[in-house]
């Protein structure tokens, strides 16, 4: 791992982030009416465009928009320059990363992908016609009866599977919205998200963008490097990386499993697993250190997994490291479809060894002793501040934010240890390492301690006990919902 060239610039990629955020500032007073400070912005946008095939229209709607004229079109056109311009980092970073981890690249997939059945051109419609009037009146001026608009559009769309994706996006988003109104009291906007949801949102409203990948199924081994758990208040995702084997022999590709489900709020920790076992069981391959036998699964041309139970069997035990050291170097990524291009979904399995740890537990820095037995520190995740590992002279710092609350690993676990396989993400202009499992030495002995760990289930005293407590709270929700139903 060339750890070094993590901390090269890219070439363009201020430049296109600064006509992003210069966008971006647009929209939180609105298209409507910009004002002239504003205008910038726009041409702004449509400078970064010159001499691609967007060029002549997003120049066209930065000069309508600008002077108060823009159309639902001119917003689209706005909206595919950004999105253009963020999958041009997000190319530019994951070949930056392709050179840090000096893996190979495979051939696409020729397969042409779904072409999907158009319908309900209606409800795109009015979704279209819902965000232009969010565009227009910008974050500062939304209200509670603007976004109430969404409401009957998303209860429309819902029913229909060819919809739901993007109703469930219009729904969060409109949710986020509701609890930010009204717009003029906002001290700060989260500039970058919303404009995020906002331009994705009304791509996907046209026709054909919503279609899904090419999907084959195929057949192999399956080894589980990791969980990743991703929480919200009222729904719950873990989305398992691992290195797919195929049985013809074929070149090894990283993949994706997830498995979601809805959720109280009440249900935190380790009762998350309780949601999640029933939908997926390779959660409990995961928990068990095994691979897992694949065959005739459905895999999309960008590496995810429809996951089917009936067609997969635990396999013999597969250490994750050993996984990691092996299998991992020469393991092909699949390409990603020009709508999920974004910095923020680069999420690259990696693993990092013999690194020196900066931050808590470093010599000097007032922390004394963190990671190791006695320093009087429970749980690290009470600790303010971070952890650094020095990798060949180059600070990689860990985002031990994401690490989850329902299974062992700690960043204090992530402080004291030798070996680290992550996820590689890359936010506010740096990379990133977020933690799935890590390697310490434990009397001399090498000892790995995994984010899913508890995935399938524990015996430890911890787990057992976190376990206990969220199996009684579930319990008691289910037994009060019964009664509800039979009310």
């Amino acid at each position: 791992m060339r750890a070094d060239l993590l901390l090269d610039a890219v070439e363009g990629l201020d430049e296109a982030l600064a006509a992003v955020d210069g966008f971006d500032a647009v929209l939180v007073w609105g298209l409507l009416r910009p004002r002239p400070a504003q205008a910038g912005g726009l041409s702004g946008l449509a400078d970064a465009l010159a001499g691609t095939p967007l060029a002549s229209r997003v120049a066209e709607a930065a000069e309508k928009t600008s002077a108060g004229g823009g159309d639902e079109g001119h917003f689209v056109a706005l909206a595919a320059a950004r999105t253009a311009l963020l999958g041009s980092v997000h190319d530019a970073l994951v070949a930056r990363v392709d050179e840090v981890t000096g893996r190979p690249v495979a051939d696409p997939w020729a397969a042409a992908p779904d072409s999907g059945e158009e319908r309900a051109g209606n409800l795109l419609v009015a979704a279209r016609g819902w965000l232009c009037d969010l565009a227009r009146t910008g974050w500062q001026g939304i209200d509670h009866e603007l976004v109430g608009g969404a409401a009957p559009v998303v209860s429309a769309m819902l029913p229909d599977p060819a919809l739901r994706r993007l109703a469930t996006l219009l729904d969060g988003f409109a949710a986020e919205l509701a609890a930010c109104c009204p717009g003029a009291s906002l001290d700060r906007v989260p500039v970058r998200r919303w404009a995020d949801l906002w331009a994705r949102a009304l791509l996907l409203t046209l026709p054909g963008a919503a279609s899904g990948p090419a999907v084959r199924e195929v057949g192999g081994r399956l080894l589980p490097l990791g969980v990743d758990v991703q929480e919200h208040a009222t729904a719950v995702q873990a989305q398992v990386h691992a290195v797919f084997e195929p049985a013809d022999g074929g070149v090894p590709r990283l993949v994706r499993a997830s498995v979601s489900a809805p959720k109280p709020d009440t249900v935190v920790g380790a009762g998350l697993w309780q949601v999640l076992r029933p939908h997926m069981s390779l959660l409990a391959a995961v928990g068990e250190g095994r691979a897992v036998d694949i065959d005739a699964m459905p895999l999309t041309a960008e590496g995810d997994l429809l996951w089917d139970d009936a067609r997969a069997r635990a396999g013999e035990p597969a250490d994750v490291f050993t996984s990691a050291r092996v299998a991992l170097p020469a393991a092909a990524a699949f390409d990603v479809s020009p709508l999920d291009r974004h910095p923020v979904r680069i999420a690259v399995p990696v693993l990092v060894e013999g690194y020196g740890v900066e931050g808590y537990g470093a010599e000097g820095d007032g922390a004394e002793g963190y990671g190791v037995e006695g320093d009087g520190v429970e749980d690290a995740r009470d600790v303010a501040g971070g952890v650094v590992l020095d990798v060949a002279g180059c600070r990689l710092r860990v985002d031990t934010d994401r690490v989850p609350a329902a299974g062992p690993l700690t960043p204090q676990a992530v402080a004291s240890s030798g070996a680290c396989l992550g996820l590689l993400r890359w936010d506010a202009g740096e990379f990133l390492l977020q933690p799935l499992a890590v390697e310490r030495t434990v009397r001399k002995k090498p000892v790995a301690v995994h984010a899913g760990a508890w995935a399938g289930g524990t015996s430890d005293k911890a787990g057992a006990r976190a376990e206990k407590a969220a199996t009684d709270a579930v319990v008691v929700l289910r037994e009060r919902a019964g009664k509800l139903l039979r009310k």
